[in-house]
């Protein structure tokens, strides 16, 4: 009689000392846990080995983006149950290593090697970054990453997130978000563009600038003459076409182009969106230093950017292994009062800080539809795992930005002459909400 998914759900609790929250489903047929709930389903052994040869997130990971693991039910109840048992234990295996210290956890992996009949560990899905030891955040990395990530194809990037083409936290109306997406983000691109004051014939740089919606945004709509840089090939060509079907090549260049290689300045204004959570800690006075030095005086800079919470020991902040593998390589993120510091340090005046986490749940929560509702065509052009992680990540994160894990805002900065004339308003927030 088929028995595994009992088997393995006692193991499991075994190991972690809870109860299961979700319901079990094994490779032989058998289910076990509680009725109703999401179900967790092993499709083979070969997922077990995944998780003992790797323990902890990136070994799950391993399973979900192979389709050894996947989940039956609402994903986002999945996870969010799950998260007790996972991600909130400690930080990635470290936390699983202290739970193994006791006689009974260690008892339970021995039942669980037996149950995967352990031959040599499965290799890594090829979706997976593959690692070479180098020095974060050079050039070269940098580009490697950002190619990883963004040179997935425009189509399917067009599949998730809608016409609109912008990868960033949308604006949502209070007190639901019953506009669309692309009502959305072209309110979040007007809110960015009051912020930083825009006028006719001033120049903008749009660091980051993805497929140019910002840029095509604030030259059609506030008559600004706008440079963006990406170091993605694909963004740089589907945004020059952006451009050129918009009539606006005479306000719009789009560059494959480092921001620390931008020497055409000043600028009256930058924005960055999106962007910063790439450049790393150790580059982050460097590329607040950077744009600094690209503005004149009086100039803005809208900073819109992840945070997560800080650390009692900074020391100890390890990027996501998940995210880290599959996601953002090299990616990292650094608690708001870190990032203010650096702006500071770096010369500008921080002028108003917005934080905006719950507009990137709605966010993520559409871009998940998106994917859900197409998803044979997603698996089309890219790959099952790879549409796999996306799902994965887009949920996740949506979770944690619902359960204050994660935040984004955006820091407004002022490149204040010695003359102390900001030129901001006496009240600030006079920019007020985007309209149709």
């Amino acid at each position: 009689m088929p028995d595994a998914a009992l088997r393995l759900a006692r193991l499991l609790e075994q190991l972690m000392g809870n109860p299961l929250p979700v319901r079990l489903r094994a490779w032989d047929g058998s289910e076990s846990g509680p009725p109703g709930a999401p179900v967790l389903v092993v499709r083979n052994r070969r997922a077990l080995r995944r998780l003992l040869f790797k323990p902890g997130e990136l070994g799950l990971a391993r399973a979900w983006v192979s389709g050894d693991l996947t989940v039956e039910g609402d994903l986002y109840t999945a996870l969010d149950l799950l998260s007790g048992m996972i991600w909130e234990r400690g930080e990635d295996a470290r936390g699983l290593a202290a739970t193994l210290r006791a006689p009974e956890a260690r008892a339970a992996v021995r039942g669980l090697v037996k149950m995967a009949g352990l031959p040599l560990p499965p290799s890594p899905p090829p979706e997976e970054v593959r690692r070479r030891p180098s020095h974060l955040h050079t050039r070269r990395t940098d580009k490697r990453a950002i190619s990883h990530h963004y040179d997935v194809g425009n189509d399917f990037y067009e599949l998730v997130l809608g016409p609109s083409m912008v990868y960033s936290c949308a604006y949502w109306p209070a007190p639901e978000p019953e506009a669309t997406l692309e009502q959305a983000q072209r309110d979040k691109l007007e809110l960015i563009c009051r912020k930083l004051d825009l006028k006719p014939g001033q120049r903008l740089l749009d660091v980051g600038c993805g497929w140019g919606s910002m840029a095509i945004h604030a030259a059609r709509e506030h008559g600004v003459r706008v440079v963006g840089v990406t170091l993605s090939q694909e963004q740089a060509a589907y945004g020059r076409k952006r451009v050129a079907d918009e009539g606006l090549t005479d306000q719009v260049e789009i560059r494959v182009q480092d921001y620390r290689d931008v020497a055409d300045g000043p600028y009256d204004a930058i924005s960055s969106i999106g962007m910063a959570e790439h450049v790393g800690a150790a580059r982050y006075l460097e590329y607040a230093s950077d744009l600094y030095a690209l503005l004149k005086p009086g100039g803005r800079l809208l900073n819109h950017q992840i945070g997560r919470r800080p650390q009692r020991d900074e020391s100890a902040y390890r990027v996501d292994e998940f995210i880290d593998a599959y996601v953002f390589p090299d990616g990292e993120l650094a608690p708001i009062g870190t990032t203010v510091t650096q702006l500071e340090r770096a010369g500008f005046e921080v002028r108003d800080v917005e934080a905006i986490r719950e507009h990137y749940a709605h966010t993520l929560r559409r871009w998940v539809a998106n994917l859900e509702a197409n998803w044979d065509e997603a698996v089309r052009l890219t790959s099952p795992g790879r549409a796999r992680v996306w799902r994965l990540y887009m949920a996740a994160s949506a979770l944690s930005f619902e359960r204050n894990r994660i935040g984004v805002n955006q820091v407004l900065a002022v490149k204040t002459p010695e003359s102390g004339d900001s030129g901001m308003p006496l009240r600030a927030r006079t920019w007020g909400a985007p309209t149709a």
